[in-house]
């Protein structure tokens, strides 16, 4: 994840990456939702609700950023940056009910007799594929330079998108090449289309979950707060530190070992040093809360997780 001089930065650089996203997929949307319908292809509507879907999503996305920003209130003392996590699971969910309702009747058209696609809805299936998947190494790109987690995940629906529009068409391209005999192909591609739609939903909705249970951050960016923490003049060791992710960015609780004969005031002078330290060099750490402890101090095992309930 690289860092950023300017929290601003970090936002502008994930707001762009969405709205791309969103400007694709609307017009994919679209494309598909006319072929499907025009061309009597239930794979490329299921596959237009995918994209409908994302268009959502990421609508969701941006409302939650703009709020993200919103500098800490009375009632919101820790800021508003959890709202990324409340938005990417709701939108979870009305992903998966979206795709099972569509599966629903993907199962009740399979047996059904229909005409057979034409040829140019392989088209849009196959321009699908190439954009989905340059969509996927963009964002995957952005997500990793910024950390976020809802670019990332967006960034894999992408690739799940890729997949599922390569199933559109291998079932359009077997009705082809198989004729009506195959016709019941194009269903089971728009099944193929669900199943990956549920699963990128079931994805999103845990990673989104986790989050906001504030599990512990990556362990190699605590690692390299720890270090950075131990720099500072007078810290002798550090013995907790808690990173929680919240949106774009993190809360830091660190516990650090200084010499028990300082003063109160020397110590609180370093644990301040510590502090302006961290939030200097990473722009991504919404607040730290320091701790001083005493050294030597006896425990039995330091750590930088959380300790187990």
């Amino acid at each position: 994840m690289t860092e950023y001089n300017d929290v601003s930065d970090l936002y502008r650089k994930v707001t762009q990456a969405a709205y791309l996203g969103l400007a694709v997929n609307l017009s994919l949307g679209i494309v598909k939702l006319v072929g499907g319908i025009v061309g009597n292809s239930f794979a490329l509507i299921a596959d237009a609700v995918n994209s409908i879907g994302d268009v959502i999503s990421t609508v969701v996305v941006l409302f939650a950023l703009r709020i993200a920003q919103r500098p800490a209130d009375d009632e919101h003392p820790y800021g508003h940056t959890r709202a990324e996590g409340i938005a990417a699971s709701n939108v979870a969910l009305l992903i998966i009910i979206s795709a099972l309702m569509v599966g629903w009747e993907a199962m009740q058209r399979i047996t059904l007799s229909h005409q057979i696609p034409p040829v140019w809805t392989l088209w849009i299936a196959g321009i699908n594929i190439v954009l989905k998947e340059s969509l996927y190494q963009y964002k995957m790109r952005i997500g990793k330079r910024t950390g976020s987690a809802a670019i990332i995940a967006n960034a894999w629906d992408h690739r799940s998108d890729a997949f599922c529009a390569l199933a559109v068409l291998i079932g359009l391209g077997a009705i082809r090449v198989g004729g009506s005999g195959y016709i019941w192909a194009d269903e089971v591609a728009s099944l193929v289309v669900v199943a990956a739609i549920v699963w990128s939903g079931v994805k999103l909705f845990r990673s989104s979950a986790s989050e906001l249970m504030d599990a512990q951050a990556d362990v190699d960016f605590v690692g390299r707060i720890k270090a950075v923490a131990m720099s500072v003049a007078g810290v002798e060791d550090v013995e907790t530190l808690w990173v929680r992710k919240s949106g774009l960015e993190y809360f830091a609780d660190i516990h650090i070992e200084v010499d028990q004969h300082l003063t109160v005031a020397e110590g609180h002078r370093i644990g301040h040093l510590v502090k302006d330290r961290l939030l200097d060099e990473f722009s991504n750490l919404r607040d730290v809360l320091v701790h001083l402890e005493p050294f030597p101090h006896t425990h039995d095992n330091p750590t930088i997780k959380p300790p187990d309930s």
